[in-house]
Order: structure tokens, then sequence, then C-alpha cells
């Protein structure tokens, strides 16, 4: 879908980079972001969710902008599924590849196990 050929590979990392850039408090607050399919013929992405996400209220306005800005900013995807995995279905994350590759959870605070950050209030 674009003049410009592209390898798969260089999509995913404009898709992986699109979403640090623009959406690190989904890492930040203990959640993950994962890309499930890529179809460069048809331009679409599918994303999911994960980790504190699954829970939050405030995933649906997260995936809105997420699809919103997406299709502005990478001229290949034309259309973007997204979800959280509490829509029913396919549960955890079998099979999935982290869009955050090469990081890892938490900060430099050790809690001693594995709960994620700690709730603000």
């Amino acid at each position: 879908m674009s003049t410009e050929a592209r390898t798969e590979d260089e999509l995913r990392e404009d898709v992986t980079n699109f979403l640090r850039r623009n959406f690190p408090q989904i890492q930040m607050h203990g959640g993950s972001a994962a890309i499930t399919n890529l179809d460069m013929e048809e331009g679409t992405v599918s994303l999911r969710l994960g980790g504190a996400c699954s829970g939050c209220g405030i995933s649906p306005m997260t995936i809105q902008a997420i699809k919103s800005r997406m299709t502005k900013e990478i001229p290949e995807i034309q259309q973007v599924h997204a979800d959280t995995g509490m829509e029913g279905g396919h549960g955890g994350g079998d099979g999935m590849s982290p869009s955050f590759p090469g990081e890892t959870r938490g900060g430099d605070i050790d809690s001693g196990g594995d709960e994620g950050p700690e709730a603000p209030f």
C-alpha cells in the first residue's frame, strides 16, 4: 500500500517505535503491547494490549487513540485492530511477540515480586 517497497520487518519496527514513542504509558503502567498480525497487502495490523491494560478502564480510549494516530503516522497502515483480550476469545499471551523487545519490566525498584507497579492511590 506504499510507493516504497518495504519489508514486513521494517513495518513491524515502525509499529513498535510508534507505540514506544506515542504510548509510553502502556509500559510505564505495567501493560504490554503485542503485534498479533500484520497484513502488508491489506494494510492492517492487529494488536493486543495485555498486562495491566487487560483490566484498565481507560484502555478503550488508548485503543481508540492508537487506531486514530497510527493510520495517520504510518502510511502503510490503513486499519488497526486492537483489543485487550477482555472481549472474550483468546485469553493470555499465547504466541504473541512483545512490541517492546529487549526491554525489561519494572525499573530500579525491586519489590521482591512480579506484581507490577503500585497504584497511586
